[in-house]
């Protein structure tokens, strides 16, 4: 797992999918090459990280809850 950051902005990468955080919330996403953002309004600082994010590539629009519920099964390796 890479975590990247641009200001408020961080991109997390696994193996097949990249997902763009905005404040610490997740609003878009690239899942094994298609396109995803969130379709709920947000402020114009991170619709302006989303829009530079995709730059204008054909996405498809979730509800916020698809973003939100990404995560609900990653259970992070420990080390022993």
């Amino acid at each position: 797992m890479k975590i990247t950051h641009n200001g408020k902005a961080s991109v997390l990468e696994t193996s097949n999918m990249k997902v763009l955080f905005s404040f610490e919330t997740p609003v878009a996403a690239d899942i094994d090459g298609a396109l995803f953002r969130t379709s709920m309004p947000w402020s114009v600082n991170t619709s302006k990280h989303i829009r530079e994010w995709l730059q204008d590539r054909p996405v498809e629009l979730k509800p916020q809850t698809f973003f939100d519920d990404l995560f609900d099964d990653y259970v992070p390796a420990t080390g022993a």
